[in-house]
Order: C-alpha cells, then sequence, then structure tokens
C-alpha cells in the first residue's frame, strides 16, 4: 500500500517541520501492533498544535491510519513506556523518510540510553512496582489468591522491565523475550510461577519471596534519580513535587513510592507547625 501513501507522506515531507516518517505493514491477520490496521504511516514532526494527530485512510479493501507525533510526545512516550506499539514502529518499521538522520540517530539513542534517561527509567518502573506489589500482598493477606496470583505476574513484569531498562534497552511488547536475555534469573522465576502445579497459596508465597530480595537490589539504584532531584532544595511540600516537572512523570505512583522510600530511610518527614493545634504541615527531605 505503500504507493497509495507516498503522496501523503511526500507532501509531509516537503514541510521543514517534518523530522521523518516511518511505515509500518500488517504481517498477520491478527496484528495488535498495528491496530488490525494494515498499513501504519507515523510521521514525527518537531512541532504541531495537537501532540497526536490520527487520520484513516481507505483504499479498496484496504485500511491505513497516518498518525502525525510532535518529538516532544514521542520522547515522553519513550520515557514513561506508556506506549508500548510506538517502540515497536520505531524498531521494526521502515524508514521511508529522514530528515538529516534524525530517525537513525533516534534509533541509536534507543540502543544506548543515557545514564539520566535510565534512572528515571527505573525509577518510574520501580514505582509502579512497589504499587503492584503491594496490592498482591494485600489481596493474599485476604485470601484474594486470584487476584493476587495476576498481580504477582504483574510484579515480576514490572521487574522485568527495570532489567531490561537496566541493560540500557527500551522494553518492547514482548518483553519476556528480551528478558530471556537479559536476566535469566528473573525470567525463571516467572516461568516457574506461570508453570508451577503447586496450589495458588504456596506458588504466591514462594513468588513473593524472591520479588522481595529483587526489589532490595534494585532498591538503591531505582531511587537515585528522585533522590536526586530532592536534593536540590531544602524540603519539599508534596504539591511541589508532583508539580517538580521530572518527578510528575511519577504520577499516580508518586504517593506510594515516597512513602516507601520513608519507610527505608531514603527520605526524612520534616513537620511545621500549623495554625491549628496538633496538627503539622508535612514536608519532605533528603
Amino acid at each position: 500500500m505503500e504507493h497509495i501513501l507516498r503522496p501523503i507522506y511526500q507532501e509531509r515531507a516537503s514541510d521543514p517541520n517534518t523530522l521523518g516518517a516511518i511505515l509500518v505493514e500488517k504481517l498477520d491477520d491478527i496484528s495488535p501492533t498495528t491496530d488490525n490496521i494494515d498499513s501504519i504511516l507515523l510521521i514525527l514532526v518537531s512541532d504541531a498544535k495537537k501532540p497526536v494527530f490520527t487520520k484513516h485512510y481507505t483504499y479498496e479493501q484496504k485500511h491505513a491510519a497516518m498518525h502525525i507525533v510532535t518529538e516532544k510526545q514521542l520522547r515522553k512516550w519513550l520515557l514513561l513506556g506508556t506506549n508500548k506499539k510506538i517502540i515497536s514502529w520505531l524498531v521494526d518499521g521502515r524508514v521511508i523518510f529522514d530528515r538529516n538522520e534524525f530517525v537513525s540517530s533516534l534509533r541509536e539513542e534507543m540502543k544506548n540510553t543515557k545514564d539520566e534517561g535510565r534512572n528515571i527509567k527505573m525509577g518510574i518502573e520501580f514505582a509502579k512496582l512497589i504499587r503492584r506489589y503491594q496490592e498482591a500482598k494485600v489481596s493474599f493477606d485476604q485470601k484474594d489468591y486470584l487476584d493476587g496470583m495476576i498481580q504477582t505476574m504483574e510484579s515480576l513484569t514490572h521487574l522485568a522491565r527495570l532489567s531490561i531498562i537496566e541493560a540500557g534497552v527500551y522494553p518492547e511488547t514482548k518483553v519476556w523475550e528480551q528478558v530471556r536475555f537479559y536476566n535469566a534469573q528473573i525470567y525463571d522465576l516467572y516461568e516457574s510461577f506461570i508453570m508451577s502445579t503447586e496450589e495458588l497459596y504456596g506458588r504466591i508465597e514462594n513468588a513473593f519471596q524472591a520479588i522481595d530480595s529483587l526489589i532490595e537490589a534494585y532498591r538503591d539504584e531505582c531511587s537515585k534519580h528522585i533522590v536526586g532531584v530532592m536534593s536540590g532544595r531544602e524540603r519539599w511540600t508534596i504539591q511541589q513535587l508532583h508539580e517538580q516537572e521530572e518527578i510528575k512523570n511519577y504520577s499516580i505512583n508518586l504517593e506510594v513510592f515516597i512513602e516507601y522510600l520513608i519507610e527505608k530511610g531514603y527520605i526524612d518527614i520534616e513537620r511545621v507547625a500549623t495554625k491549628s493545634l496538633h496538627v503539622d504541615h508535612r514536608y519532605y527531605r533528603v
């Protein structure tokens, strides 16, 4: 279908705002990576009124989608890991336009994640892990073993993603294929958990022991980013943390992560008196 889409991307390529264009073709009858659409045309631009603009096309019995995405939005997705299919498009798609080797440089950057980028990604992923693992423990304590099993599997997936990020690589849609290469320990743990014939209670309990050990091993590395940012000022309110440009990326997991780091001694609490008796403002410092 490229010959049908060619006039569309050639028109975009003539715009100096366009950085690159990638074509992704549907290979199987069922193709979640392309949203079951025959062809995906990803146009990367330096700036636009809307961070994402999507348009659909039809030709005979074929269906195509064009996504125009700003560089800022793209980098946000890569940082937060909230759009897994975009990684597949960037890695596996065919580059049909590349201004000043923008796409080529981006692919190299994705292969060699810088330390600072790795630190924030690990922190965000670790915060997700802490929330999900605490939920798994609550379900287990309440004897809700089915939910506990799912939450334990999700905790293991966060650990898997952590191991990939630690290696300086972006987690893709097929995370466990990557983990088999980058961290055999976590892969074997996951495989034994899902393949075990042991009753759920015992499977979850055994997994908890391994997860506890892995969380402890990752804790120092995964707290570096938030502790480093917080060291830039004497104390913080929780609202200031939510609004800080980098820390706000922890999103809904920020407060549970803060409480976890307080418990582990990475963050201290400072009380400041209010006008109300027995009620203090609560500040955070490192």
